[in-house]
């Protein structure tokens, strides 16, 4: 083999195609690389690099290529599969081998590295005008979607709520947005189409010739050469069969709650904060789905909180009604316990990836359809029965399926017995013939060993070498002139006779036709599979819906959750309110809840306290509560009224973003700008400690006016909780009636202090730095000096003064009146629980003292 010899050719040819992809090339039972492909595949996924003629290559079994492609996208790298598009039994010279696909992070269907609780996004972006087009396609699901933004930061946010694998920006996109591509390019991966895919008049061509209708994008320009230029690069650039995509839906994000990146991440809402992965989340709490498809649904509720009162009802309605017929639930779990991923099944089914074990699998999945409806038929919900309505009557295919497919069929085609016996005559004659060959060659060799007096002569058969007579070496005498030589052994010979010959022709004919006949009959199941996709997809569809309200309703009943009640109005009113995960993981005895009350009357609730005393705890709480409220779930509370919050908003945590450059500080602030920027009087905002990564008067001065701005600008009045260890801040409660100063409540004893977890009406203007420090472990003689510079530091601080003057020139006067009876005033005495009391009492006391 040389470069110039037809096959190198005819791999150039690919190779060129490929471009900057790793070239796959179909050699007989291997993949083969060669050249700069070969030398780097065996460095990053551990080949052996041979050469023939000068030639580096190596190569993979055809059969595992999966799992080395698997590896090579992982570590970043494209992959082009060039495979054989003829038969080489019946094709004279050359075999013709072209790229069938192009695999890339985003076009993954049959591998490891997906996750079945997760979609694979490819995703695209375009710009007309001032309006930005986003497509977002999972070629492992065929969900299509496409909608369009205005702002730029909305886009971004939503970029990563659904987290593209991979994403296709025009050349002239990335040109006119350098800062939008700065900004994401550390946490995506992104193409670069060079050429004009990003074409209107192409792009609108693309999606009439696929999907006849485009109704769905009418008016939605930006949306449509989004989808397009996807759709596009995906059959043109990377050759993906297209044909599974039947469907493509619009959303409009105004439907929904808005949370920005950071509160996604903040909050912990599906993936956790020190990585990708789900472990204790919100989503990991709630999940107890039977499918992949309702894993994935519910992942989607969660970043997509709805904004319409009725359609949170309904959903709210359908919990209730599971949680009321118990006995149904558990039956229609029990039905969904055996339900594969249908959407992923049918995927690899109409997109020819499929082997018989998919398509057992699917009709195994297929067949629980009956009982699913049977369980939940006469259910009092809306909901329930809509997505009832929608479930394929598919008994006939199912059953066509499971009566035909052996129950343990192979992984792939040509590996035999994918059919049970009775399905086709012809097949079981044919099996019939392989069956009797074992008799027959035990009959055989008993006759030779009589015929020729060889006791120990043996026939046999492998798959490599066929049927052979084998003698030993000190038999060699007796063989007869009928023997003719196959092959030569250390210890004997092997033979074959004329009768063997024929009979070896007609067995191994016999299970070559068994074969192709198994290959034709799975591919016009598969067909028949594949016609009704449509049906299938919209009951898998429902599946999910069904799978993921019964995981509200089984999360609600394992956690003692309540139904609160929707409203449009302007409160946020939780009593007993719990942190779901924090519960779970200490217990549910040891959790302390909280009330919050937030509405036009008190719009702001300042809470001071010590680090370790739950104000991060408690503020988290609470929009997770108004989240699980607007996904139709019910929430960790005695009771709550949630009047709908338009976005979700956090300012929490110290971290910096070296990939991009930014400190601690620069973070806070870029964050803090975002929700000041974005918010509004329909909004929740979450902050904690701003103004802590800089010096600080500049600190308190920044926390301040935040507040302020919040508390007086028209349109951005919105619902917040503000944590902070600046005691100045509690004058804000003097100056902006919709204030309120909230704090953590602690016990002082002797030496150390005893944190509450209850959240009280008051202010406080003690840090208690040093306890914590204590408590955290810090050596005794650092305690001891830090004690002693804290005396020195506040007999010059402002703060002394203020208290023999009553005033701090920054902010306005504060009260005269004792601490204690302000408290005092605070007491609601017909709320209050003896537990209520006995910590009033300690923290008055502490305040005395």
């Amino acid at each position: 083999m040389t470069a110039t010899t037809p096959m190198m050719n005819q791999w150039h040819e690919c190779k060129a195609k490929a471009k900057n992809a790793l070239l796959l090339f179909r050699l007989g039972d291997f993949y083969e690389a060669f050249y700069e492909d070969a030398a780097l595949m065996s460095k990053e996924i551990g080949l052996t690099l041979t050469a023939r003629q000068g030639i580096p290559m190596c190569g993979v079994p055809f059969h595992t290529a999966e799992t080395y492609i698997d590896k090579l996208i992982a570590k970043g790298f494209r992959v082009a599969v060039a495979e054989q598009t003829e038969d080489p039994k019946s094709t004279k010279g050359l075999v013709k081998r072209e790229i069938v696909r192009i695999v890339s992070p985003g076009t993954i269907v049959n591998s490891q590295l997906l996750s079945d609780k997760k979609n694979n996004f490819f995703a695209s972006i375009a710009k007309c005008g001032s309006i930005f087009g986003i497509g977002l396609l999972d070629l492992t699901t065929a969900e299509f979607r496409a909608f369009e933004l205005e702002k730029e930061q909305d886009l971004i946010d939503e970029i990563f709520r659904s987290r593209p694998s991979e994403f296709l920006v025009s050349k002239r996109f990335k040109e006119e947005h350098p800062l939008f591509f700065q900004e994401l390019s550390h946490s995506f991966t992104f193409v670069v189409n060079e050429k004009e895919a990003f074409d209107l008049k192409l792009s609108q061509d693309a999606l009439s010739s696929h999907f006849k209708d485009l109704s769905p994008l009418k008016g939605q320009t930006a949306a449509l050469l989004a989808s397009g230029a996807l759709l596009l690069h995906l059959k043109e650039d990377l050759r993906i069969p297209l044909d599974p995509i039947t469907q493509i839906q619009t959303e409009s994000l105004s439907s929904f709650m808005s949370i920005d990146r950071a509160t996604l991440r903040n909050l912990e809402l599906t993936e956790s904060m020190g990585g990708s992965s789900s472990k204790n989340t919100l989503f990991e709490l709630l999940d107890e789905t039977a499918t992949p498809m309702g894993a994935r649904c519910l992942r989607h509720w969660l970043k997509h909180p709805l904004l319409s009162c009725s359609e949170i009802i309904s959903r709210q309605d359908a919990v209730q009604t599971l949680l009321a017929h118990p006995l149904s639930a558990k039956s229609a779990r029990a039905a969904l316990d055996s339900v594969r991923d249908l959407e992923r099944l049918l995927i690899k089914i109409t997109g020819r990836y499929a082997g018989p074990r998919d398509l057992f699998s699917l009709g195994k999945s297929l067949s629980q359809v009956p009982f699913l409806k049977e369980a939940l038929f006469s259910l009092p919900s809306e909901k329930i029965q809509s997505h009832l309505a929608d479930l394929f009557d598919c008994k006939g295919l199912a059953d066509q399926i499971l009566s035909s497919i052996s129950e343990t069929p192979p992984i792939r085609i040509g590996e035999g017995d994918i059919f049970k016996d009775g399905v086709d005559p012809e097949l079981d004659s044919l099996r019939q013939l392989a069956r009797d060959s074992v008799s027959w060659m035990a009959r055989y060799q008993i006759r030779l060993r009589e015929e020729t007096g060889i006791k120990t002569l043996k026939v046999s058969f492998t798959k490599a070498f066929g049927y052979y007579i084998e003698v030993t070496r000190a038999q060699g005498d007796k063989i007869p002139p009928s023997f003719e030589r196959r092959q030569t052994l250390v210890n004997a010979e092997r033979f074959i006779t004329p009768e063997l010959k024929e009979f070896e022709h007609r067995a191994l004919t016999a299970e070559e036709r068994s074969k192709a006949l198994e290959a034709e009959l799975y591919e016009k199941m598969r067909a028949k599979v594949a016609s009704q996709s449509l049906l299938i997809s919209k009951t898998a569809k429902a599946i999910a819906h069904i799978d993921a309200l019964l995981s509200l309703a089984k999360a609600a009943e394992k956690y003692q959750f309540v139904r609160p009640e929707i409203d449009s109005s302007d409160a946020l009113e939780i009593v007993e309110g719990r942190h779901p995960i924090i519960e779970k993981s200490i217990g549910s005895s040891l959790f302390i809840p909280n009330d919050t009350e937030l509405n036009q009357k008190q719009q702001m609730m300042l809470i001071t306290g010590p680090n370790m005393a739950g104000k991060s705890t408690y503020i988290r709480q609470v929009a997770l509560i108004a989240i699980l409220a607007q996904i139709g779930s019910y929430v960790p509370a005695k009771r709550a009224r949630i009047g709908i919050l338009d976005k979700v908003f956090s300012r929490i945590g110290a971290s910096d973003d070296l990939a991009r450059g930014q400190s601690t500080f620069m973070v806070e602030m870029s964050e803090t700008a975002n929700i000041l920027n974005q918010a509004t009087s329909r909004s929740l905002i979450l902050l904690d400690e701003i103004g802590r990564g800089t010096s600080t008067y500049d600190g308190i001065a920044i926390a301040w006016a935040v507040a302020e701005y919040l508390l007086s600008t028209p349109n951005k009045q919105a619902k917040t909780l503000f944590a902070t260890h600046y005691w100045e801040l509690t004058k804000l409660e003097a100056e902006f009636p919709h204030a309120a100063n909230f704090q953590t409540a602690v016990q002082e004893i002797p030496g150390s202090i005893v944190f509450l977890r209850k959240i009280i009406r008051g202010g406080t203007d003690k840090s208690y730095g040093i306890h914590v420090a204590k408590l955290a472990g810090l050596p005794y003689k650092a305690i001891k000096r830090a004690e002693e510079m804290l005396l020195q530091l506040e007999a010059k601080s402002p703060r002394k003064k203020q208290k023999a003057e009553e005033q701090l020139p920054l902010f306005a006067p504060a009260p005269s009146e004792h601490p204690v009876v302000a408290h005092l005033r605070s007491l609601d005495l017909n709320r209050m629980t003896p537990l209520d009391t006995q910590q009033k009492l300690a923290e008055m006391l502490s305040l005395i003292h």
